[in-house]
């Protein structure tokens, strides 16, 4: 397995891009962590288009698109940060050129809807990416907001989840590469351009305000394509503010999982602390982890 290209390391006085790809926001929603950038050293660049409005989105299709290939393909650019997700990145996946970011990789971040980013660039062109928070979220957790900074400037970390829920882990440790990200975009993504390869990989998965029947229809499609039969491991983040029917579901987002892996013999972790709860700590997407998992709680190191 050939090992994931890695972006340089920010420093000091880089120039990092801030666009929205997906829903359109409000400026003063990223004023405090527009300054807590600058207070890191760096000097933030906002997307020309960026606090646009085309109904729900944050500009059209062609305005979203272009901020972000303009940052892909500035070579001053040296990170971009995504403000936030919502819907949309989807629409713009296939209007991207990455002649010049393929030359020159930077750090992609962010989560959710961003997903799709780091799925394609996983698969495509095999450059690692950092899921991590967002601007919009910069304020929920200075620890996740620190780990952003740590890993895109290339310290190493260790991450620790305790295991708190009705569902214990399955223990065992493994190093291989960590990929994944939201598990709705994942759904979407198969069968496209984009799609993961899952063999030999740890897979990273979090959802967040869904029905669980969903849940439940999701992991079954990715068993059925097989995604979930050779993995290295399995690890479960957030299942934020799930949504159940009139009649129950009857299992929580974790036992729904814990059904559909029940057969499969790799280490798997819930509870870990990324997603779409205010703890989301920085996974280097790509990149050859070491995951260590025990009943009550897990570490993953790199």
């Amino acid at each position: 397995m050939k090992e994931a290209r890695r972006p340089a390391p920010l420093q000091s006085g880089d120039s990092i891009g801030i666009c929205s790809p997906a829903r359109k926001i409000p400026a003063g929603d990223i004023e405090a962590a527009v300054s807590l950038i600058e207070e890191q050293g760096f000097f933030p660049v906002m997307g020309k288009n960026m606090f646009n409005e085309y109904n729900q989105f944050s500009g059209t299709d062609d305005e979203r698109a272009e901020d972000l290939q303009f940052f892909l393909d500035d070579p001053n650019i040296k990170a971009v940060l995504f403000a936030r997700g919502g819907y949309g990145t989807m629409r713009i996946i296939d209007k991207l050129n990455w002649t010049e970011f393929d030359k020159n990789p930077k750090w992609l971040i962010g989560y959710s809807d961003i997903t799709v980013l780091h799925n394609h660039v996983h698969t495509v062109l095999n450059i690692e990416t950092l899921h991590a928070t967002m601007p919009i979220n910069f304020q929920k957790d200075t620890h996740s907001t620190e780990t952003l900074f740590k890993v895109a400037g290339g310290h190493s970390m260790i991450h620790e989840a305790e295991n708190n829920g009705s569902v214990k882990n399955r223990p065992g440790s493994v190093t291989a590469p960590v990929i994944g990200g939201n598990l709705s975009l994942i759904f979407a993504l198969q069968g496209s351009v984009s799609d993961l390869d899952t063999k030999g990989k740890i897979l990273f998965l979090e959802d967040i305000d869904e029905y669980l029947y969903h849940i439940d229809r999701m992991m079954i499609s990715l068993k059925r394509a097989g995604k979930l039969s050779h993995l290295a491991g399995l690890v479960i983040g957030g299942m934020t503010d799930m949504k159940d029917n009139a009649v129950p579901f009857g299992q929580t987002a974790e036992e729904i999982i814990e059904s559909h892996v029940a057969g499969f013999n790799y280490p798997v972790c819930y509870d870990f602390p990324a997603g779409h709860d205010y703890r989301n700590y920085a996974l280097p997407l790509g990149r050859n982890v070491h995951l260590h998992v025990e009943e009550s709680g897990a570490r993953i190191e790199f």
